[in-house]
């Protein structure tokens, strides 16, 4: 039998009352679309998807991610409305993250430091092609229900904004994804 494996990504995730009105968002579609799936991690933007590590790596990555260097200022990030990925076996309803360069910036910064890192694992192409959204649906919402609960939120209005002054990484214990270590923008 192998060793235990870990797994991490590397996100943004909204603080205080917008963190909140987007679970309660979330809430609202599981409890009326029969989706629950998104209420198994806080909000959040991920810049590194999930990645596996043999747990004696553990301490390799945390102090990567401890000590990574990102050129990017804290920036104010605003959330506008929602968005959709309908793939036909896995849709997807997010809220979009107005794009600006800090954001783009701050995550092609995060993929090549973990190039550098770790280039022995793969980058995947989701990740060359960073396209941000701050998901509230996805992995068990049926197709058939997406297309319904899609109508009534592409028309939908939301608006937000925070100050992003820290990244996370994320773990997984086997049930839900914790924060585990912050990196704070300078």
């Amino acid at each position: 039998m192998g060793e235990r494996q870990n797994l991490y990504f590397i996100a943004i995730v909204p603080p205080g009352e917008d963190g909140e009105k987007i679970i309660f968002i979330q809430q609202d579609i599981s409890n009326r679309y029969d989706t629950r799936a998104s209420l198994k991690v806080e909000p959040h933007i991920t810049f590194k998807a999930p990645f596996m590590f043999a747990a004696s790596a553990h301490l390799n990555v945390t102090e990567w991610f401890r000590n990574i260097r990102l050129d990017v200022k804290p920036f104010v990030l605003e959330l506008k409305d929602f968005g959709a990925f309908p793939n036909p076996k896995k849709p997807v309803i997010y809220i979009n993250p107005v794009t600006n360069s800090s954001l783009m910036n701050l995550q092609k910064g995060i993929i090549q430091s973990f190039q550098e890192a770790f280039p022995s694992v793969p980058i995947m192409s989701i990740e060359l092609n960073f396209k941000p959204h701050l998901t509230v649906a996805y992995r068990d919402l049926k197709p058939e229900i997406f297309w319904k609960a899609w109508e009534e939120f592409r028309h939908k209005k939301f608006s937000a904004s925070f100050a992003v002054t820290e990244i996370w990484l994320m773990q997984h214990d086997g049930v839900k994804w914790n924060r585990i270590e912050s990196h704070n923008l300078s």
